[in-house]
C-alpha cells in the first residue's frame, strides 16, 4: 500500500470519527432537551398537586362569630364569607389541582349538656330542608360539624365555586391553633373557635 493511501485511509477514519461524534453531540443536545421539559412538567405538576395553605376564620378579631352554641351565620360572617373567602377559594382553585375542599368546624372546651337532634335532622339540614336553627347539639363534635356545615352551604350558594367539591367535618375541642392536641379545658376561650377551610390535592387520602 502506497503512504498517499494510507493517509488517505486515515483521513477518512478521522472523518468518520467527527461524524459519529457530532451525531452523539446532537443526540445529547435533544435528549437534554427532553428531559429538561419532562423535569418542567413535573415540577409545574408537583406545584399544583401541593395543599394550598389552609384559609382560616376565627373569634380572635371579635368579629365573625357565631351565636352561642349556634350553627346560624350572622349577616357580617355571610358577608365576610361571600366578599372574601369564595373569591380566595377561586383564585387558589385556579392555580392549583383541588380534589375537594375540607371545612372542619373547631370550638372549644366547653361542655354542651344537652339533647342532640342531629342524628334525626342532618341530612334535612344538609339538603336545605330545614332551617340550621332547627339544629341542637348535644356536644361540640354536634357544633363543630354544625358550623362547618353552615360555612359550607353558603359557599355553594356561590356560582363560581358549583365544580368544587366542598366536606364538612367536626374536629370539636381535640385541637388547638397549633395543631397540637388540646388539653382538658372547660373555659370558655374564643381562640380556639375557628373554622379551617383546606385544599385537598388528587390522590392524598384525608
Amino acid at each position: 500500500m502506497t503512504r498517499r493511501s494510507l493517509y488517505a485511509q486515515d483521513d477518512e477514519s478521522v472523518n468518520i470519527f467527527q461524524s459519529f461524534t457530532d451525531l452523539m453531540s446532537n443526540a445529547f443536545m435533544i435528549i437534554s432537551f427532553f428531559l429538561l421539559l419532562v423535569l418542567l412538567q413535573v415540577l409545574e405538576l408537583n406545584q399544583r398537586l401541593q395543599a394550598a395553605s389552609p384559609i382560616i376564620i376565627d373569634e380572635q378579631s371579635g368579629k365573625f362569630k357565631f351565636k352561642s352554641g349556634s350553627a346560624e351565620l350572622t349577616t357580617e360572617l355571610t358577608s365576610y364569607i361571600q366578599t372574601a373567602i369564595a373569591p380566595k377559594i377561586e383564585e387558589i382553585a385556579k392555580e392549583r389541582e383541588i380534589d375537594f375542599i375540607q371545612v372542619i368546624g373547631h370550638t372549644d372546651g366547653q361542655e354542651i349538656n344537652k339533647t342532640s337532634n342531629l342524628d334525626s335532622t342532618l341530612e334535612e339540614i344538609a339538603q336545605g330542608r330545614q332551617a340550621f336553627n332547627k339544629l341542637k347539639p348535644g356536644s361540640n363534635v354536634d357544633l363543630g360539624l354544625m358550623r362547618a356545615l353552615a360555612v359550607v352551604k353558603e359557599l355553594e350558594k356561590t356560582s363560581r365555586l358549583k365544580n368544587i367539591k366542598f366536606r364538612a367535618y367536626s374536629a370539636a375541642q381535640l385541637y388547638l391553633s397549633s395543631g397540637q392536641l388540646a388539653p382538658r379545658d372547660r373555659n370558655p376561650d374564643e381562640n380556639r373557635r375557628r373554622i379551617e377551610i383546606r385544599f385537598i390535592p388528587p390522590g392524598e387520602q384525608k
